[in-house]
C-alpha cells in the first residue's frame, strides 16, 4: 500500500474586480493554489444577470484553456481546486457548487470539512417538509459543501441573511468564497482552522486560502478573514459582520506542509516557521553525521535549519520530480506506490559513504520513508538518521485533512523505535509539540494540534468520538473534546 502525505481539502479563491478579466484572475489564483487539491477544479462567474459556471476533473490547466476563460465574462468569480475528503473523486462532487435561489442564483467553493452533516441534512429536509418542496436537486452530490449551498438556496431572502442563519448551525473547519449575481462573499469558521485572506486590487478585491495566490494575481494583502467572520463585497464597498464568536485554533499542520512556504499565516512566514522547527529539532534530537538533506519540498527549510543550528553542512541529496504531483493526489493506490519512486530520486555523490540526516515533514503509514531508506542505503549511506518535523500523527483529523481513523496510522501503539525499527532506519526522532508550537511563535491555545495530542477544537462526529472513546458533545456545544 502506498503511503500518501497528510492531503488538505481544496484551495478556494475569490475575485470582485469590475473591468478586469476576473476569470483568469482566477485561474492563475487557482494555479497558486494547486497544491491543495489536483483533483477538480471549477470557476464560477457573474456579469449581473447570470452566473456561469464551469468544472471538470484534472488540474487548473487541463480543465481551463483560453477558450474556456474567455467564454467566463463577468465581474466577480470564485475559483476552487479540490482534493476529496467527503464525497467521492468524481465529477459531481467538483466545485464551485450551484443552486438556484429565488433572487437568481448561488455559486459556493469550500474548503474544510463539516463535521455535523447529519444534523445539517436533517435540517434541510425539515425546511423542505416545511415548505412543502421536494427538492430532487438538493443533495445530487455527496459532500458536505453541496449540502450547505442547499441549505442557503431555501432562504427567500437575500444571501446575506441566508448565510446568517445557516452559518452558525455549521461545526468542523470550513473556509467559503461564494457569490450571487453581484456580490461577492467569504467567511471563515469560528476557530479559523483553515486560512483565509483579504487582498486588495487596484480595482477591486480578492479573497483566497494563502497569501501566496494574492501575490500572483498582484493584490496586496490587507488582513485575514477573521475566525466567525461574514464578509460581503459588492459596488457599495466591503461590509462584514460576525456570526459566531472568535476562537481562534489555526491548524499547525499548515505550518508543517500543508501551505506553501511563501505564504504568511497569523503574521508567520511558513518558510521561516520551517527553518526553526528544524533549529528545533536540532537541538532536541543531534546526532553524528556527515550531511544534512531535505525530502522536497517541504523538508528542505526544516534541513536547512537542521544544518544551521547542529553544524552538520547541509546539501541537496534528493532530487524531486517536478511533473510527478504529490503522492496522496492520486486517488488509486496503485499509483500512490508507483508515485513514490517516480516523484523522489538520490544524489549517489552527496550520499555514498556518509553518514546522511534526512529531514522529512511527517510520517503516516511509514511505506514513504521505508522506500527513502531503502533508496538512500541503495545509493551507498553508510548510515540513515531520520529527523521529522513534526510529532507522531497518532490522531484522525476531521477538519479537512485526509487521515480518518487511527487504524490508517502507524504511530499509534508504537514506540518511537518500533517505528523507527519498522522504516530500517539506523535513528529516529520527531520534533515534541512543544517544540513546534515554539518554533511556530503562537500561544498553544490559538493552535489545533489534534492530529498530534487528541484535543479537537470542534466537535467531531458522534460515530467515530464513540469509536476513539472520546466524550460526545452536544450537537451545537462550543468546547473542547479532549482525549481521556
Amino acid at each position: 500500500m502506498g503511503d500518501p502525505k497528510p492531503a488538505e481539502e481544496c484551495g478556494v479563491f475569490g475575485v470582485w474586480a469590475p473591468g478586469e478579466e476576473v476569470a483568469k484572475l482566477t485561474y492563475f489564483g487557482l494555479f497558486a493554489l494547486q497544491h491543495r487539491g489536483q483533483e477538480s477544479a471549477g470557476i464560477a462567474v457573474s456579469e449581473g444577470n447570470r452566473i456561469m459556471v464551469v468544472k471538470d476533473m484534472g488540474l487548473v490547466s487541463q480543465v481551463f484553456d483560453e477558450n474556456a476563460l474567455n467564454s467566463l465574462t463577468g465581474h466577480l468569480s470564485v475559483g476552487h481546486t479540490r482534493y476529496s475528503t467527503t464525497g467521492a473523486s468524481e465529477w459531481k462532487n467538483a466545485q464551485p457548487t450551484y443552486r438556484a435561489t429565488t433572487r437568481g442564483g448561488l455559486a459556493l467553493a469550500h474548503n474544510g470539512n463539516l463535521t455535523n452533516t447529519d444534523e445539517l441534512e436533517a435540517w434541510l429536509h425539515q425546511l423542505d417538509a416545511d415548505a412543502n418542496v421536494a427538492r430532487k436537486d438538493s443533495m445530487d452530490s455527496t459532500n458536505d459543501t453541496s449540502l450547505v449551498t442547499a441549505l442557503m438556496a431555501t432562504y427567500e431572502g437575500s444571501i446575506w441573511d441566508a448565510a446568517l442563519a445557516v452559518l452558525p448551525r455549521l461545526e468542523g473547519a470550513f473556509c467559503f468564497t461564494f457569490l450571487d449575481q453581484s456580490t461577492l462573499y467569504a467567511a471563515r469558521d469560528r476557530h479559523g482552522i483553515r486560512p483565509l485572506v483579504l487582498g486588495r486590487l487596484e480595482r477591486g478585491w480578492v479573497v483566497a486560502s494563502e497569501t501566496a495566490a494574492l501575490d500572483i494575481v498582484g493584490a496586496t494583502f490587507i488582513r485575514e478573514v477573521e475566525p466567525g467572520e461574514l464578509i460581503a463585497i459588492d459596488a457599495g464597498g466591503l461590509r462584514a459582520t460576525r456570526f459566531a464568536d472568535a476562537d481562534p485554533k489555526g491548524c499547525v499542520f499548515e505550518y508543517v506542509y500543508l501551505a506553501r512556504p511563501d505564504t504568511a499565516i497569523a503574521g508567520r512566514r511558513v518558510h521561516n516557521v520551517r527553518v526553526e522547527i528544524g533549529r528545533t529539532l536540532a537541538a532536541e534530537a543531534p546526532v553524528d553525521a556527515d550531511v544534512v538533506i531535505g525530502v522536497p519540498e517541504s523538508g528542505i527549510p526544516a534541513a536547512e535549519g537542521y544544518a544551521q543550528a547542529s553544524g552538520i553542512p547541509y546539501s541537496r541529496g534528493i532530487v524531486k520530480n517536478a511533473y510527478v504531483g504529490r503522492t496522496f493526489i492520486q486517488p488509486s493506490q496503485t499509483l500512490r506506490q508507483l508515485g513514490i519512486r517516480l516523484k523522489l530520486n538520490p544524489i549517489r555523490d552527496v550520499i555514498a559513504g556518509r553518514r546522511v540526516v534526512v529531514v522529512d515533514d511527517s510520517i503516516v503509514r511509514g511505506n514513504t520513508q521505508r522506500a527513502l531508506v531503502r533508496m538512500l542505503r541503495e545509493a551507498g549511506a553508510a548510515e540513515v538518521h531520520v529527523r521529522i518535523s513534526s510529532p507522531p500523527v497518532e490522531w484522525p483529523c476531521f477538519y479537512g485533512i485526509d487521515f480518518a481513523t487511527r487504524a490508517e496510522l502507524i504511530a499509534p501503539g508504537l514506540t518511537v523505535s518500533d517505528v523507527c525499527r519498522s522504516i530500517a532506519a539506523d535513528s529516529l526522532a520527531y520534533v515534541s509539540v512543544e517544540g513546534l508550537v515554539a518554533s511556530v511563535g503562537l500561544p498553544k491555545r490559538r493552535l489545533c494540534r489534534a492530529c498530534f495530542d487528541g484535543v479537537y477544537p470542534a466537535p467531531i462526529p458522534t460515530a467515530a468520538a464513540r469509536a476513539m472513546r472520546l466524550p460526545v458533545p452536544a450537537p451545537t456545544a462550543p468546547s473542547i473534546v479532549a482525549a481521556p
